[in-house]
């Protein structure tokens, strides 16, 4: 998946695959039929990046009793995810972005934040 899809709320996500820190691609259909959180974050060990996959490992007991698999994809290396997966102990997986594979759920993600910081919702 190169190119931009406009997506809104609620749309399906277009497929893709993506190399994860676990050494196996991932790819997004193989997983139909799971509840999907995936979120994208600009850069590994990052304040705000960090705060954000720590609040991820302190509450997957509660995402697993839902029967959801965690996600987390930005532009790093997985080298780098290596990293930030070890210095704090992270226990889900995370995926590299690094060729803009899933750009298009990316612009869903920031129109959401957008979303967010203009109207408080």
């Amino acid at each position: 998946m190169n190119k931009s899809v406009e997506l809104n709320e609620g749309d399906p996500a277009p497929d893709f695959s993506l190399p994860s820190s676990d050494g196996e691609d991932v790819k997004l259909s193989s997983l139909k039929g799971k509840n999907v959180v995936l979120y994208f974050y600009p850069e590994d060990d990052t304040p705000g990046c960090t705060r954000e996959a720590c609040s991820f490992r302190d509450n997957l007991p509660k995402f697993e009793k839902l029967d959801a698999v965690i996600l987390g994809v930005s532009k790093d290396s997985l080298a780098s995810h290596d990293k930030f997966i070890r210095k704090y102990g992270l226990n889900f997986t995370l995926l590299s972005d690094e060729n803009d594979r899933a750009q298009a759920l990316r612009h869903l993600e920031a129109k959401e934040q957008l979303r967010k910081d203009i109207l408080g919702y």
